[in-house]
């Protein structure tokens, strides 16, 4: 895992709002991080198998395949174990996130997204 510099950091957007796509990756760039995007579950498995990042920040509510069956498919992957996997979700319901943390999620965050607070907790996370 890298050092918890951002500007080390390779992160997957997984949206399927493209504005919400857009702002991410525009903050997350500013901060120093090298994003990539997808904008389905299926398209972010193809994606992280192929080029591991070091974070997927994972949209719940994703079409062709949701992000919690799109997380267990990824951390099926052995290669895939160190991972950082942070849920992105407008919805903040205990059992959801239960649901997150068995799926493989390391952390939960709700929407709206406060770039400035994903960042420290990315940071934190990384160890």
């Amino acid at each position: 895992m890298p050092d918890r510099d951002s500007e080390n950091l390779t992160v997957l957007i997984v949206e399927d709002a493209e504005d919400t796509r857009y702002f991410m990756r525009l903050e997350l760039e500013r901060l120093g991080y090298l994003v990539s995007e997808a904008e389905d579950g299926a398209k972010a498995v193809e994606i992280a198998l192929r080029e591991p990042p070091d974070i997927i920040l994972m949209d719940l509510s994703l079409p062709f395949m949701d992000g919690l069956t799109a997380t267990a498919m990824i951390r099926n992957e052995p290669k895939m174990s160190k991972v950082l996997i942070i849920a992105l979700t407008a919805f903040p319901q205990t059992d959801l996130r239960a649901e997150a943390k068995a799926s493989g999620f390391d952390a939960y965050v709700t929407k709206p997204i406060d770039i400035p607070w994903l960042d420290e907790l990315i940071k934190g996370l990384i160890v």
